[in-house]
């Protein structure tokens, strides 16, 4: 009965039938307003990459449709779905599914793609992993050709992209992609999540955010001016100065390495104080220049979670066999992880600063949302305004607050098409952590609406 309530709630141009269609999923006893399908895109011959796609709750047939990408490098986006923006999560026991009432299915279609191959479910016939920033944005472009082609009926909804964390380099790489591809995709805008747009400037400005967040104290702070500063200048981010990068290093340790939660300072860290053993591939997004001895500690088998974020509901729901077979995953692709190290290790990075394709993409009229929770430390809000800031756009809105739920929620700041915007409070996973500001900000941005 329920499947059949699912067909019959959909309008009748939602109405045609796929194999890939998800009537139903273990741990759900709740009726569900919208549809949704899990299967497998094509990338590259051979590359087969995970999709998850879900349609509004409000207009399927006009509403947006959004690409959301996880980040890492080599993290899966069903994270995005089970525990920030998507409309299913899982209760913390991994056997149950709940509604998630801050979904951004209520006012978008929503797909979430796995990328790339080797993350999550997607795969490659070969199992070779090995890939690169412009290699994952070829790959997704025709993972979305192949996705209009399984469903022509929203190639002319207004399409948006937005990624999360190492998303600061998957997003404007595939915009631009797209923007010069063939294919007929009507992209409007992209955003990104506290994410890694400038190496440069987000190694300089965690220095800066951890003294003035209370992590270091004045004998530290005194040894990083002294050794890493020249008159008013500050070098943090690749200083060859011995002492400096000794100084440098001490704040690495606090940050990473003392049991703090990188993705939210005032969340206590999961499992505890250095329970979990930290990915060597983990700490490229932070001071990449310098080599840190302390940090070569081996992994554990079931330990492939980012440091003090707990996946198991995640990691124990998708991995049941009857969960495996409705969201229609093959017996030949792997356990699901909320992140691959074998991605990870393998993972060529080209960029180091966005600069350039955000000027590109703003010059071609796309609209732009630059949004951080202001408590992360792996991305931090800082450097990611340095870096907006370093665009040198004209400014139409000055910095101010914005409202939500009658109170602040943050900060925001417009330069022409591009909106630069925090979220008070909240860590690195925004719609995870503030799911209500999460939604309004989102709202507004597909809507072209103030905050």
């Amino acid at each position: 009965m329920e499947s059949l309530w699912l067909l019959l709630c959909v309008s009748g141009a939602l109405g045609y039938f796929s194999p890939d269609e998800v009537l139903s999923l273990p741990g759900l006893s709740t009726r569900l307003n919208f549809r949704q399908w899990s299967g497998y895109l094509q990338a590259a011959p051979g590359n087969h990459l995970h999709y998850w796609f879900v349609t509004s709750q409000k207009d399927p047939a006009t509403d947006p449709l959004l690409l959301w990408l996880n980040g890492g490098p080599g993290c899966s986006s069903l994270d995005g779905f089970l525990s920030e923006n998507g409309p299913l999560h899982v209760k913390d026991d991994g056997s149950t599914l709940y509604i998630n009432q801050y979904s951004w299915n209520k006012v978008a279609n929503v797909l979430y793609l796995e990328s790339p191959a080797g993350v999550g479910f997607s795969y490659a016939d070969d199992k070779i992993y090995a890939t690169n920033d412009n290699e994952v944005a070829e790959n997704n472009y025709l993972a979305l050709q192949d996705f209009f082609n399984k469903f022509p009926n929203f190639r002319r909804n207004d399409f948006y992209v937005i990624g999360e964390s190492y998303g600061g380099i998957y997003t404007p790489t595939l915009s631009l992609t797209i923007m010069n591809g063939a294919a007929n995709i009507n992209l409007k805008g992209f955003g990104v999540g506290n994410g890694l747009s400038s190496t440069y400037y987000n190694d300089q400005s965690l220095v800066y955010f951890a003294y003035y967040h209370g992590l270091i104290g004045p004998t530290l702070w005194a040894d990083l001016n002294r050794f890493c500063c020249s008159g008013e200048v500050c070098n943090f981010f690749n200083n060859s100065e011995y002492s400096c990068q000794a100084s440098v290093e001490e704040v690495f340790m606090i940050v990473y390495d003392s049991g703090l939660n990188v993705y939210s300072l005032y969340l206590n860290c999961a499992g505890g104080v250095k329970r979990y053993p930290r990915f060597l591939q983990d700490i490229k997004n932070l001071f990449q220049f310098y080599q840190f001895e302390g940090l070569k500690t081996a992994d554990k088998p079931r330990n492939l979670a980012p440091p003090c974020i707990n996946d198991t509901a995640q990691w124990t729901w998708l991995n049941r066999a009857d969960v495996r077979t409705a969201l229609h995953i093959p017996e030949k692709v792997q356990a699901w992880e909320i992140c691959s190290k074998v991605v990870s290790e393998n993972y060529q990075r080209i960029y180091s600063n966005m600069d350039n394709f955000y000027h590109q993409l703003l010059s071609m009229g796309l609209r732009v949302l630059v949004y951080n929770g202001d408590t992360d430390m792996a991305c931090n809000f800082l450097g990611e305004h340095w870096f907006v800031q370093s665009l040198n756009l004209e400014k139409t809105v000055d910095y101010q607050p914005w409202i939500c739920n009658n109170q602040i929620a943050g900060f925001y700041e417009q330069y022409k098409n591009l909106t630069f915007l925090t979220v008070k409070g909240a860590g690195h996973m925004v719609p995870q952590w503030a799911p209500r500001q999460a939604l309004k900000m989102f709202e507004s941005f597909i809507s072209n609406s103030p905050y």
